[in-house]
């Protein structure tokens, strides 16, 4: 089955491979619910039977990432969603009743949610395992076949994922593209029977663009600038804890991270006070710790750091936070960063930073961190700590975004019962939950008609039967 995987990186390759894949999938039919199980099965499987060389490959690829993250992070998400799709596959894919307006009484209507063919699955470098893995599963639980484009930032991961699927599935079913930007290109202009990219939202635009030259549906998990909303009096040891982990987890690297906190303007102080104190728990030993993630590439080092510079030119506090470093083990490693007084207009407080640096800006009146935040794109999450009340409700009331955390980071995105993207320049469709099975699925809608044919007597030629029943539906 390894055969077939690793493909021609040109454009007239993928779309001769895309050809097959749905040559099979016209040829087989849909599968049933044994046959989506079994594939969901086998994938289970592989991913536990490959979890070592992924750990090894991920820290490789990063410079390091330790083994526990990567298995929290990446490995037992995975295998999560796989297991939630298997036990509600049934129920996923029961046919739903649907009302029929009296009129038409005699008849039934239903939608059945069938297979759109092969998916494009284009995924990032952050989570370079399971924001491939997860969608794949929520494409196979649909009953689809799929084409995987990961990152060219995490070669060695995509060389496991390579063989992981090249010993797991035929190439009809499951194949993997690698290649770079100018690859990712022309993948995105594949004619899928659907796209999900995972990415930066200047990049999304370009995928969007190609693939409504054929229109092709598209999925987009994107970004942007997660805020933090800390209630006054909310600046405790619990609150601050979660969220330096939010920050600091995947070294910042993380598209629902908290990007920066709105705190108010008594608490200041006591919140990088909090702040500082939280990071040297999680990482006694500073940037050099063993459980502490590196930047990706230099690249991303030097954007991040340019980002800090600019904020102190610009007459910013930059805070080092968390314990100093006690060597030079990797260079890779940022140091987590406070930034406070930034103007509002500088690159920390307007680009989705995607690192160790958070930014803190005070608010007087919750009425003042609700406007902040509209003043602003639409972001992927929003988290609140703090009481159940009036403040509370207003915030969630009267902001938009993707996602919501209460009290904690990250973990609504673990929820697999949740829907999980963006708005606007955050994304578009989700997900994780019932709500990813069918972005990937042909919701289609039938009619049958009884045996008592109502709308057959109102047909031409019209005379007092008709007049009767448009009196009757119009009330007349």
């Amino acid at each position: 089955m390894a055969d077939g995987i690793h493909v021609d990186p040109q454009a007239g390759a993928m779309a001769s491979l895309l050809d097959r894949q749905r040559a099979a999938f016209l040829r087989d039919g849909p599968p049933d619910l044994r046959a989506r199980r079994t594939a969901l099965a086998r994938l289970r499987a592989a991913v536990l039977s490959n979890r070592a060389a992924l750990v090894e490959a991920i820290s490789a690829d990063f410079g390091h990432r330790a083994a526990p993250e990567t298995d929290l992070l990446e490995i037992v998400p995975t295998l999560q969603a796989i297991d939630y799709l298997r036990h509600r596959l049934a129920r996923f894919m029961r046919p739903e009743r649907r009302h029929v307006a009296a009129t038409y009484r005699l008849g039934q209507a239903r939608v059945v949610h069938q297979p759109k063919g092969v998916i494009g699955i284009m995924a990032p470098w952050n989570y370079p395992f399971s924001l491939t893995m997860i969608p794949l599963a929520t494409a196979l639980a649909a009953g689809n076949r799929a084409m995987l484009k990961p990152s060219e930032h995490t070669p060695r991961t995509t060389a496991a994922i390579e063989a992981l699927c090249g010993t797991t599935f035929a190439a009809e079913e499951v194949a993997v593209v690698s290649g770079d930007a100018r690859i990712g290109a022309a993948f995105s202009g594949l004619a899928f029977d659907h796209l999900l990219f995972t990415g930066s939202t200047s990049v999304g635009r370009h995928v969007m663009r190609a693939a409504s030259e054929n229109l092709v549906p598209v999925t987009l998990e994107l970004g942007g600038k997660s805020p933090v909303v800390v209630a006054p009096g909310a600046v405790d040891d619990r609150t601050v804890a979660a969220i330096a982990y939010g920050k600091l987890a995947n070294g910042g690297q993380t598209c629902v991270a908290p990007d920066y906190a709105l705190v108010h303007e008594d608490e200041i102080d006591a919140f990088a006070a909090r702040y500082d104190a939280a990071v040297r728990r999680l990482y006694p030993a500073g940037p050099d710790s063993d459980d502490y993630t590196a930047i990706i590439n230099d690249a991303h080092l030097a954007r991040l750091s340019g980002l800090a510079d600019e904020a102190r030119r610009r007459g910013a506090r930059v805070i080092e936070i968390g314990a100093p470093r006690q060597g030079a083990s990797n260079t890779r490693k940022m140091t987590p960063l406070l930034v406070l007084d930034a103007p509002d207009d500088a690159g920390v407080m307007c680009d989705e930073i995607f690192g160790p640096i958070l930014p803190i800006r005070a608010y007087r009146r919750i009425d003042d961190a609700i406007a902040y935040i509209n003043a602003r794109p639409r972001p992927l999450a929003l988290y609140h700590f703090g009481p159940d009340d009036a403040d509370r409700a207003a915030v969630l009331r009267r902001t938009t975004s993707g996602g919501v955390g209460i009290n904690t980071t990250l973990l609504h995105v673990a929820q697999d019962d949740l829907p999980f993207g963006g708005i606007g320049p955050s994304g578009m469709g989700a997900y994780h939950g019932i709500e990813g099975f069918r972005s990937m699925s042909h919701a289609k809608g039938i009619f049958a008609q009884g045996r008592l044919d109502l709308p057959r007597l109102v047909r031409p030629p019209y005379g007092r039967l008709v007049d009767l029943t448009r009196r009757m539906l119009l009330g007349g």
